[in-house]
């Protein structure tokens, strides 16, 4: 990621009309969904006169709408209202907008410039940097995707304060497990955090500290060949959380699936790696006081196994691998987990988040 500049500041319009300035795009498009286009995407627009001529995009929000219709409507309109490989894409909104945005802008014409604005604090910690860009397809999520950079990534806590409590679980499980991989001191303070009754002011420092931590790894791997694995630490699990759930007509957060997840994971760790028990009980108490419980079932199991199979960070297609972790700060990539091991993890889970 060391090509995508990654600002932070309380004052959005003026950093993203510097990039513009420098930049000089033929031609502005603005992506956001139906629920971020009025309050934050039209009010930003009203208030930097470097979009005035910007074209504005609106999509359906959800994650149910991240698909292959919805990335054809936002091709359609690029090339309809004509824009060129010297246009410029801004994406505003969470993971959603961010993943397919980020998609169209890496596909349409062989690659359009990016600037990626996270309203909701999952997108900054997690989709909003890094590269990874997809959207989901046949039920199973961003099966179809390329990694490209953004140009820029501009961060603002203050957009947080409006979102659902269900929201702001959803990001800080994120934030929680870059705290697991960067270690004892980063897993306590993220530990101490009052969600029940933010600071916006210490919740921006903790997300400036948790970004340079999938900065870092995804500098070093950025296309997910070696340690850049580790930031999949809960993913496993959690990725088969979400597509149950939407199978059943019950979708659950992503966040709230990563918190399951990690938690999963832990108890792996503690099984097959000899993790500090304190760790799994203090990460699992965080989630049980915190998030709602696993909505699967005992009789749920061997489907999450068969769509963890589906995984793509499987290295065969009957494997089910797993990134799990020695200690806080000492992630094991590439571990792949027996069936049995996994379905006793996802018991101990359930118990302990009182399933």
């Amino acid at each position: 990621m060391s090509d995508t500049s990654l600002i932070f500041t309380d004052c959005v319009a003026s950093s993203l009309a510097g990039i513009i300035e420098k930049e000089k795009p033929k031609g502005i498009f603005i992506i956001a969904d139906s629920n971020t286009s009025p309050l934050i995407a039209r009010p930003l627009m009203d208030n930097c006169q470097a979009l005035d001529s910007a074209r504005l995009i609106t999509v359906d929000a959800g994650d149910e709408n991240k698909n292959i219709d919805a990335l054809a409507s936002i091709w359609s309109r690029l090339s309809a209202e004509g824009a060129t490989r010297h246009s410029m894409v801004v994406n505003i909104g969470g993971g959603m907008v961010t993943d397919m945005g980020g998609f169209a802008a890496a596909t349409f014409k062989r690659g359009v410039r990016c600037v990626n604005i996270p309203t909701t604090l999952l997108g900054a910690v997690d989709a909003a940097l890094g590269g990874k860009t997809a959207v989901n397809f046949a039920g199973l999520k961003n099966e179809i995707g390329v990694f490209a950079n953004p140009l820029a990534v501009i961060v603002n806590a203050r957009f947080f304060a409006t979102l659902p409590a269900a929201e702001l679980l959803s990001g800080y499980a994120e934030l929680l497990k870059h705290a697991l991989l960067e270690g004892a001191d980063a897993l306590a303070e993220a530990l101490d955090f009052d969600l029940s009754n933010p600071d916006y002011d210490r919740l921006q420092q903790l997300l400036e500290r948790s970004i340079k931590v999938k900065q870092r790894i995804v500098a070093e791997d950025p296309h997910e060949h070696g340690i850049r694995k580790a930031l999949n630490l809960g993913h496993t699990a959690a990725h088969a959380f979400e597509s149950l759930a939407m199978e059943k007509d019950s979708p659950v957060p992503h966040g709230h699936a990563v918190a399951w997840g990690l938690v999963v994971d832990l108890v792996l760790s503690r099984m097959l790696k000899g993790l500090d028990t304190q760790i799994l009980h203090a990460v699992a108490s965080y989630v049980d006081t915190h998030y709602p419980s696993p909505s699967a079932l005992c009789s749920d199991y061997d489907r999450l196994l068969q769509l963890m199979r589906h995984d793509k960070k499987n290295i065969t297609a009957d494997s089910i691998n797993f990134t799990l972790l020695q200690a806080a700060g000492s992630p094991v990539i590439d571990c792949e987990v027996a069936p049995a091991d996994i379905t006793a993890a996802i018991d101990i889970c359930r118990d302990l988040l009182h399933a």
